[in-house]
């Protein structure tokens, strides 16, 4: 931990799990280092996207010379991330990945439910090793620098809309109910064996893992859940289709974090907040509103502190971190920002401290 590449991580540690324990705040406050880890050129890459997405070297070597230019405050930690894209859990069952320069899109693998057959995880699957490749390859460079994240490998309807199409699994949500709570339940056994996997390469120490979605570490199994497809579908269908998958999720982490993706999927809040089992819930406003530290969210924000779940709000300006801890209260609250300087950020470390 002597060449960590953030101040005080130890620290950072013991306030993270004090916020998954609704206990205190956390801060994710990241900015440019006004002089940086270490001097690294930076990876060329060229138009090769199967490079740019899964060569291990120099995925590494970008994440590393990005690191090393920034200041992590706050709760804010380095690590490798080694997502292959939003959802890659699919690629293990047959979903083809289309790598895009800032994304990943994935081809639907299921024309015909009868056909398919059952889903089943096999570690030797092509797109799992890739992944592995990434992920020990980060092991063995990191150094002590930095942490090695868990890929945001996404997980229930939203990974079986993803290998039958959103429109056509609307369509079973009425024709093939069974068949699609058969491929929820298949797909939660896959997950936790391929989730298992990877946490026992990249688990600290101590225990615990960072995820590459949304910058959380816990110290056990900490994962990011979600089921943006429900955005699509009722509270009812919510209830019967995604929140059985979602609370047997929740029971086998430690630590669970819901990604609530836009005002659509609003409605599922109340059913999301029955789910004991969950930890806490982030918000994310679609494009074209307000952003997640505005007051038009402080009262849902509290309808979810007061209901025992910590929260996360992402995207929140300096200017708002205060009027936000005001109004909501510091217990269970974690605040993401990006400023401009590392003298901004160290600013608003030590104004979320004064709320600890």
């Amino acid at each position: 931990m002597s060449e960590f590449w953030k101040e005080d991580w130890r620290q950072g540690q013991a306030n993270l799990t004090k916020w998954w324990k609704r206990e205190g705040p956390a801060l994710c406050v990241i900015g440019p280092k006004a002089k940086p880890w270490a001097v690294l050129p930076e990876p060329i890459c060229g138009d090769d996207l199967q490079t740019r997405w899964c060569d291990p070297s120099y995925r590494f070597r970008q994440a590393e010379w990005s690191m090393s230019r920034l200041y992590f405050g706050g709760e804010a930690f380095p690590y490798f991330d080694t997502q292959i894209g939003p959802g890659s859990l699919g690629t293990f069952f047959g979903a083809e990945p289309e790598f895009a320069p800032d994304t990943v899109w994935y081809r639907p693998c299921i024309d015909d439910p009868d056909a398919f057959g059952d889903i089943r995880f096999d570690p030797e699957n092509y797109w799992f090793r890739v992944h592995l490749d990434l992920i020990e390859w980060g092991v063995r460079h990191a150094r002590g620098r930095f942490l090695v994240g868990m890929p945001d490998l996404i997980e229930n309807l939203d990974t079986l809309a993803q290998m039958r199409d959103p429109q056509r699994l609307m369509i079973d949500l009425v024709e093939r109910p069974k068949w699609v709570k058969k491929c929820v339940s298949q797909i939660n056994r896959a997950y936790f064996d391929a989730f298992e996997r990877i946490y026992r390469r990249i688990e600290g120490d101590e225990g615990g893992n960072a995820f590459s979605a949304f910058r959380i570490w816990g110290p056990g199994k900490t994962a990011k859940l979600q089921c943006d497809a429900s955005a699509m579908f009722s509270t009812a269908m919510f209830e019967e289709f995604a929140a059985p998958a979602l609370a047997e999720q929740c029971r086998w982490l430690d630590y669970s974090l819901y990604h609530l993706d836009g005002t659509q999927a609003i409605k599922h809040l109340d059913s999301l907040l029955k789910i004991d089992a969950l930890d806490g819930i982030e918000w994310t406003p679609q494009a074209g509103i307000e952003g997640g530290g505005h007051a038009r969210w402080h009262p849902m924000y509290k309808k979810i502190v007061e209901a025992g779940k910590c929260i996360q709000a992402i995207g929140v300006d300096p200017h708002e971190v205060r009027p936000l801890l005001d109004a909501c209260g510091s217990a269970g609250v974690f605040i993401m920002s990006w400023v401009d300087r590392e003298e901004e950020a160290r600013r608003l470390v030590d104004l979320v401290d004064k709320y600890r």
